[in-house]
């Protein structure tokens, strides 16, 4: 892959069919992993109207990277937002939107070459639906989460495990997720705010596509170290999604609560005996942080 510190003009190519009933958002924390990610959408077989990338860090050199995009013909809107928090970025970003479709990626993701394309027909043949798509693992570190099924799949009500939703690798008619209420932003939830949305999606009627055509490449750059953390932080941010149902006394959110706290305790004695230590970390992490997360979750006004 091309450096990022390649200037922008020696890898953009030319202008690209516009879909004119797309928007991207992106959110950031200003990381340079961001350039990547601009630069695959730059490269893709279609552009959206429009991108909108929603800037929670503090960095002066952002602007500048979007100017040089915006040079190519591909129309950028920076957002900076003193906000914290994704699904606070992802919503602001919504609201910049004006076209019918909105599409979700993250600054560690590379898409396809036809990925815009591909998720606009599919929303364009189902527009009340979300789609979501296959997240493979790139990058010379561990990947936290991939979704590499290559079977299409629709799902109209939750599943036990997890809903398949990737809010790295997502599009839906604005429209929809205006009458949804958008991501929540209750820090309680704060990495777990896709895994909210799903349930409230497919229990509000709103079916969800799997559709594995609409591809991200996701970017593994954190060390061991910051992956712990983030295990830690995604069992709290579960443990609040579920708090917020149990405290309504959603029964399905009670049997999916004691499932997933089986499966984390397989998940760490299998890590355990097999001398697995990502795997064994995993499974601790959600064993003990995920009960934290339902008291926060529970408590929530």
């Amino acid at each position: 892959m091309t450096s990022p510190s390649t200037p922008l003009e020696q890898r953009g190519g030319e202008p690209r069919p516009r879909l004119a009933d797309l928007t991207v958002v992106i959110p950031t924390l200003g990381r340079e992993i961001l350039r990547k990610c601009l630069f695959s959408i730059l490269r893709g077989s279609h552009w959206p109207a429009r991108v909108v990338v929603v800037d929670q860090s503090s960095s002066d050199e952002l602007a500048g990277w979007l100017a040089e995009l915006g040079r190519h013909g591909l129309p950028m809107e920076h957002v900076p937002s003193d906000q914290r928090g994704r699904a606070a970025a992802v919503n602001r970003g919504i609201e910049q939107a004006e076209t019918r479709f909105v599409a979700v990626t993250d600054d560690d993701c590379l898409v396809a070459h036809d990925w815009a394309l591909s998720l606009v027909r599919h929303l364009r043949a189902d527009p009340g639906w979300i789609v979501t798509g296959r997240v493979d693992a790139a990058g010379e570190e561990r990947v936290l989460a991939v979704m590499t099924s290559a079977r299409p799949a629709v799902y109209r009500r939750p599943r036990v495990k997890h809903d398949s939703l990737s809010g790295g690798n997502m599009g839906a008619e604005r429209a929809v997720l205006v009458s949804l209420g958008l991501f929540d932003e209750d820090p309680r939830l704060r990495t777990a705010e896709d895994c909210e949305l799903s349930y409230r999606a497919l229990t509000s009627g709103v079916a969800i596509r799997y559709a594995p055509d609409v591809a991200v490449n996701h970017l593994g750059w954190r060390g061991s170290e910051d992956r712990q953390a983030q295990y830690r932080s995604y069992a709290r941010s579960l443990g609040g999604f579920y708090g917020k149902y149990l405290r309504r006394g959603d029964p399905f959110i009670a049997l999916r609560a004691v499932v997933h706290h089986l499966r984390a305790c397989k998940r760490w004695m299998r890590g355990a005996l097999t001398g697995d230590e990502e795997l064994a970390e995993n499974g601790w992490a959600y064993l003990t942080g995920t009960w934290p997360g339902m008291i926060s979750g529970w408590r929530r006004r």
